[in-house]
């Protein structure tokens, strides 16, 4: 549902506010006081629910990450949110355009993902998407650590485990995505069978639930549904601060406005359930590192079956599951981020 842009967009930034992946010049010169505390890998689906949008400006505006590449991945076949044939495609376009708003220059880590899901568990799909986790997967010459943070389907993330096994313990994957887990929650009213992000590649998630050496945290569908905004709180603190705010606002009231004409119930609020990608990595805990005002249980890694559900397996690797997430840090950090950097592109 996020509109496509044309190739080659341009949004007129000054050269004074053009900027690269490593510099924070809206932050004066505190800019070097948080340095990356680790390696970030970014992937979703970015031409469909806006919610990856936050994130995405969320992630590039925090300096605690090095982010080192964005994967633009498919959705599902005729998805509502866009029903092209092309949908990696036009997630390519979108973070290329909202780099352009921001005046970020560092085009050079968009890598386009798959058009289409896995066909089977041992095939993958070789794209320059894949082959970039690959290369970061493997590197030798840092110590920081690496987090694969994936908001949509993880075709590109499952292939490149199948063309390289080694990647599973050199890295830990973030995902939202996946049902509730018996005895944790319940599904919603009128819950899709197959979760949303589950759906775009249930071969995906279970090459990857089934990877041994694999570290998963999963924020599944009754978390990320707790990461509601309201319209009013998007019209103070969201659309008043600059051109970025006002497009990231314009994309959730597009939707808003669709919803309205097919007659749907229509609710004061959005879910902006991506943003706990930024919460678990860039917003970690200063002493002790960890998610530390975010809730979760170890569970077994279960495998996934083909029906989206969850089948136990005794004696498997750990994973984390999150059933709470602060929603007041993940968003007041968001807000005053949001609000520096446009105060410094409008000095």
């Amino acid at each position: 549902m996020t509109r496509t842009p044309s190739p080659g967009s341009h949004h007129d930034v000054p050269a004074a506010k053009r900027w690269r992946l490593g510099e924070a010049p809206w932050r004066g010169d505190d800019r070097d006081a948080v340095p990356p505390s680790m390696r970030l890998i970014i992937d979703n689906d970015f031409s469909g629910d806006p919610d990856d949008l936050f994130q995405l400006v969320h992630h590039l505006l925090s300096p605690s990450v090095e982010i080192r590449a964005i994967v633009a991945s498919h959705l599902r076949p005729g998805d509502g949110m866009d029903p092209s044939d092309h949908t990696a495609t036009n997630a390519e376009l979108v973070a290329r355009d909202v780099f352009a708003r921001m005046g970020l220059e560092s085009t050079g880590i968009i890598h386009r993902g798959s058009e289409v899901a896995l066909e089977d568990d041992s095939t993958p799909r070789d794209t320059p998407a894949a082959r970039a986790i690959i290369a970061e997967a493997m590197r030798e010459d840092t110590d920081l650590p690496l987090v694969v943070a994936a908001g949509g389907g993880l075709t590109d993330v499952a292939s490149a485990y199948l063309l390289e096994p080694a990647i599973a313990s050199r890295m830990s994957l973030i995902w939202i995505g996946g049902p509730e887990h018996d005895g944790l929650a319940v599904p919603p009213p009128n819950a899709m069978p197959i979760e949303y992000n589950l759906l775009i590649d249930v071969v995906a998630a279970q090459v990857l639930f089934d990877a041994p050496d694999l570290e998963i945290w999963q924020i599944p569908r009754d978390v990320y549904r707790q990461c509601l905004v309201s319209e009013t709180e998007l019209r103070f603190r969201v659309a008043k601060a600059g051109p970025l705010g006002r497009y990231l606002y314009d994309e959730v009231r597009a939707i808003m406005g669709v919803i309205r004409e097919l007659g749907m119930p229509a609710f004061e609020t959005y879910a902006l359930g991506d943003s706990p990608l930024v919460l678990l990595t860039a917003l970690r805990s200063l002493f002790e590192p960890d998610s530390s005002s975010s809730v979760y249980v170890e569970k077994a890694t279960p495998q996934i079956t083909d029906e989206g559900a969850y089948r136990p397996v005794r004696g498997t690797r750990p994973m984390r599951v999150y059933t709470h997430v602060d929603v007041r840090l993940m968003f007041e950090d968001f807000y005053l981020k949001l609000q520096e950097f446009e105060d410094w592109r409008g000095r």
